[in-house]
């Protein structure tokens, strides 16, 4: 009877052994979780895009009438890249600040040896407004980028990479703010009272 019981328990081992290693089990196996990972690399991509917001991509547009706003909101840049016998490039974009879609940014960059400095070529922000452009972002340096997120009915604007500027008061405002070192403002009056008691001229 125990060699009964013994065949019994092997032959059970065996069925269970042909069944895991079956073809169709095991393929079953690997489509589940292949889709399950292609779902959750697709869901993370998508979380990622939404995050980054869309990048504003700029371009020379010679005759439009976009090229034709940027030139005249920016004589005074091209006067003065003129005077230095330069042909600067102008590069512009466009694209819905609003959640709505209605308020359009304008944005240019006007390139050439005598603009740009260190940091590079700077791009000022207009955005439309009665018919007209009215300045709303100034003089920033980097790759721009639109963000998900808003302040009001207006998008964050990402700059380089690591500087945000949100809409406050009708402009957009950087949410960089230069911390102050404990204790160097004190510092700072400190020395100026003790270059007044000695007679020594401060300048405010």
């Amino acid at each position: 009877m125990n060699r009964h019981v013994l065949l019994g328990q092997a032959l059970a081992g065996v069925v269970l052994l042909a069944c895991s290693a079956a073809p169709g089990h095991a393929a079953t196996q690997g489509k589940a979780s292949t889709h399950k990972s292609s779902a959750h690399k697709g869901h993370a991509s998508k979380s990622a895009a939404q995050q980054s917001g869309d990048p504003v991509i700029m371009t020379s547009q010679p005759g439009s009438a976009l090229d034709k706003a940027a030139r005249t909101l920016n004589a005074d840049d091209l006067a003065s890249a003129a005077r230095h016998h330069e042909k600067p490039l102008v590069l512009i974009g466009s694209a819905p600040l609003s959640t709505s879609g209605k308020s359009v940014g304008l944005f240019v960059q006007v390139q050439s040896a005598s603009l740009c400095g260190s940091a590079g070529c700077s791009t000022d922000v207009y955005l439309q407004h009665n018919g007209g452009w009215t300045k709303v972002l100034d003089s920033v340096s980097g790759p721009i980028t639109l963000l998900p997120t808003t302040h009001g009915i207006m998008k964050d604007i990402l700059v380089d990479g690591s500087d945000r500027w949100i809409w406050k008061k009708g402009t957009y405002v950087d949410t960089l703010v230069a911390t102050d070192l404990p204790g160097f403002k004190t510092s700072i009056r400190r020395h100026q009272a003790a270059m007044k008691k000695s007679g020594h001229p401060v300048s405010e």
